[in-house]
């Protein structure tokens, strides 16, 4: 059953509600750590809340101390680009997915791997049956070392070719930040695309191969 996920972070990865306005009442905004508050760093780590299923900016301390609560994992730190990777159509409409874009990740919390797609209100969520994806694992011998919580398979089957990549989990959650945030009208309009594009080609640029 598809249902909506927790709320995405934006393109770049950090959370938009994770900043405030400049002292002075400028246009220029700070990044915060949402664990305690203080101001950090454009490039920062990322914890994810499990049950939540949040990406929390944090500042060194928090994220050396809350790295080992149950409740969070830091989120992962490689890319790998996969060119190769062998997703038949009827074994992706057996995903029932709506749309080519999607992510997966295999979560410790429901105990199976979870589909998220993106959509105008952020990420939908739908819990895949285990018979698909243990036949993805055994076409594709990679995923058995996809990280759990922390890290992600990211599709576009809407380009030509698909494009797929294990990427971390605020990296995949970045993908449906990014439609939300260029979505326009009914069908999204073409900035979404244009969004969709540029991921994938930053996320190309950053990866190594598999």
């Amino acid at each position: 059953m598809a249902r909506p996920s927790a709320p995405v972070v934006p393109a770049n990865g950090i959370d938009a509600t994770a900043t405030s306005e400049a002292p002075g009442g400028g246009d220029a905004r700070v990044e915060v750590c949402d664990i305690c508050g203080i101001t950090i760093a454009e490039k920062h780590r990322h914890l994810l809340h499990l049950v939540e299923r949040r990406i929390e900016c944090a500042c060194e301390s928090c994220w050396n101390v809350r790295s080992g609560d149950p409740e969070y994992r830091p989120t992962g730190n490689r890319t790998l680009w996969l060119p190769d990777l062998q997703v038949p159509d009827d074994l992706w409409a057996g995903f029932q997915i709506p749309i080519g874009l999607a992510f997966f990740m295999d979560s410790t919390v429901t105990a199976c791997v979870v589909a998220l797609y993106p959509s105008p209100g952020g990420a939908t969520e739908s819990e895949l049956h285990f018979e698909s994806w243990n036949r993805m694992r055994e076409l594709n011998p990679v995923l058995v070392g996809l990280e759990p919580d922390i890290e992600g398979l990211v599709v576009n089957r809407l380009s030509d070719p698909p494009a797929y990549a294990i990427a971390p989990i605020d990296t995949c959650y970045a993908l449906t930040g990014a439609i939300k945030m260029n979505w326009e009208g009914i069908s999204g309009g073409p900035g979404v695309q244009e969004a969709v594009t540029r991921f994938f080609a930053e996320l190309e640029r950053e990866a190594v191969p598999a």
